[in-house]
């Protein structure tokens, strides 16, 4: 997909029930952004399948997402966007989903890169000023796929996500930036190199 593209809408309603749809969508500044790593559709879906088996229902608003920034201020929507635009220019992110790990009340897949942490290190210094607290943290990335559940449950899943699990190497296209909408976050646009 083309640099700067908005991602197909077929592929947003797993994430969203709501789609960009390629169209040029106008802020007004006041809601949040998201940042989140854009994984090929093939791997996308198989977390998304995991994620509605193991989170408990009504409980979840989006699909499975590797989030990289949780709350970035909407008045720095252009800034973000040239960012996000140059984050991606370097080509795709290799990483590796090297691990299940338990979130207590949940359990994601672990994922290493040091590319993307070297990317999200360069844009956590660039927005550093205006990021809440969460997203000055360093990165720890995971896709959640259960969370929001008795403990007990949880470690319950973590076993059986362990059972068989195989680390498996990925190449994420790019990022997606969206708009956080009080649930359903609505997708802006995809950076890919």
């Amino acid at each position: 997909r083309p640099r700067g593209q908005a991602a197909e809408p077929d592929l947003l309603p797993a994430l969203t029930g709501r789609s960009g749809g390629g169209r040029d969508i106008v802020d007004d500044g006041r809601a949040p952004l998201v940042v989140t790593l854009a994984l090929p559709d093939d791997v996308q879906e198989r977390l998304d399948a995991l994620r509605r088996e193991r989170f408990p229902a009504g409980r979840t608003a989006v699909g499975a997402h590797l989030t990289l920034f949780h709350a970035v201020p909407g008045t720095l929507l252009t800034q973000v966007r040239q960012d996000l635009q140059a984050a991606a220019a370097t080509g795709p992110v290799g990483l590796r989903f090297s691990g299940v790990m338990s979130l207590g009340r949940g359990a994601a897949y672990a994922v290493e890169s040091p590319d993307l942490a070297r990317r999200h290190d360069e844009l956590q210094r660039g927005w550093w000023p205006h990021l809440t607290r969460q997203d000055q943290q360093p990165l720890r990335a995971h896709v959640t796929l259960q969370n929001k559940v008795d403990a007990a449950v949880a470690r319950t899943t973590v076993t059986t996500l362990r059972t068989g699990f195989q680390p498996f190497d990925v190449e994420a296209p790019g990022l997606d930036l969206w708009r956080y909408d009080g649930g359903p976050w609505t997708h802006l646009e995809r950076f890919a190199g």
